[in-house]
């Protein structure tokens, strides 16, 4: 931003000059919102011709692999590019030490294959983390005491960041948070000559009370034991998230993410301002949610979904990962 001292006043500057039409206030828009800026999250499960509801989540279900492309297909229609999947594990499936996480016919793995098959220009990526597979709903392995084991888990990742990578996975997004775990990924995705997939790293992952909604969807509310404060960031902590942000990038991340969102905007600008690289962010379910709810019960008007997006996009967000992507293009379409 310039640093240029403006003398001149009202009248000689009305600023409302340019605001006076739309074709004007389109030109000088310093932010745009379009609907390649947006990234679904898919909550996939199994089954055929299959659909959840999501009491926390309004409008937004879990589908099986069947629906998920007929999904795909029509965010891809209305201009998404991007995808995430997040599967919807079977309970008797969880273990321990999620081993399924990386099982080559996991229903994430199967989830890719599909909808690069049915739809392979949309591009796919994947969760990558243990929590929808643990029976304790951590993020990774435990020891007797409950403490999240780093190394062995990152171990873990390296599995099944390759399992997708051999499904034909176009990016994957690590929102595990331990540390080191990126370094890891990269090498081991070299060694097997994946060079074109891309990380996506949760670099600045809050442990944040927004997060409910989700762990609802996904099915690990019920297991989690305890809390993630000892790996996700602490909410007071600004700093801290550039200090993660340059490790990760200099183990090899390609972008960048900050999650949540909203509350967060503040470090997508310090991270955009400091490093320059594809940064993005998540607007979570619970900020969903409480849009969603505001709509409903009329206290918002749908006007509210592009102006949060749009916030994003003028705090230096490249891509936003929003439950909001199908409705929201929709609505720039119309527009």
């Amino acid at each position: 931003m310039s640093n240029y001292t403006f003398n001149r006043t009202f009248p000689a500057t009305r600023l409302r000059r340019m605001r006076v039409s739309d074709g004007i206030r389109e030109m000088v828009a310093e932010s745009h919102l379009l609907p390649c800026h947006l990234i679904a999250p898919l909550f996939v499960i199994e089954g055929q011709n299959a659909r959840q509801s999501i009491k926390s989540m309004p409008e937004i279900e879990r589908l099986s692999i069947d629906l998920t492309i007929n999904h795909v297909k029509e965010l891809y229609r209305e201009g998404v590019r991007m995808v995430d999947i997040f599967p919807v594990i079977d309970p008797t499936l969880k273990t321990p030490n999620g081993d399924d996480a990386y099982h080559p016919d996991t229903l994430a793995v199967r989830t890719i294959k599909a909808i690069k098959d049915a739809c392979p220009e949309m591009i796919v990526m994947t969760d990558i983390a243990l929590d929808p597979y643990t029976t304790h709903g951590q993020d990774g392995i435990i020891d007797e005491t409950g403490y999240v084991l780093n190394d062995i888990t990152t171990e873990a990742l390296v599995k099944q960041t390759l399992a997708h990578a051999r499904a034909g996975v176009d990016v994957v997004s690590p929102s595990d948070m331990m540390d080191g775990r990126i370094r890891a990924m990269r090498e081991a995705l070299e060694g097997e000559h994946f060079h074109n997939t891309a990380i996506m790293a949760y670099s600045a992952k809050y442990a944040s009370a927004y997060y409910g909604p989700f762990r609802d969807a996904v099915g690990s509310a019920g297991n989690l034991k305890g809390h993630k404060k000892g790996y996700q960031m602490n909410p007071a902590n600004r700093a801290e998230a550039l200090h993660e942000v340059a490790l990760d990038i200099n183990e090899g991340a390609d972008m960048v993410m900050v999650k949540p969102g909203q509350p967060y905007l503040d470090v997508v600008r310090e991270v955009k301002d400091n490093f320059g690289v594809p940064t993005f962010a998540y607007q979570v379910s619970g900020e969903y949610a409480m849009h969603m709810s505001a709509i409903q019960n009329g206290w918002l008007s749908e006007a509210v979904i592009l102006e949060s997006l749009l916030g994003f996009r003028r705090a230096g967000c490249d891509g936003i990962l929003t439950y909001f992507a199908l409705k929201a293009s929709r609505m720039m379409n119309d527009l």
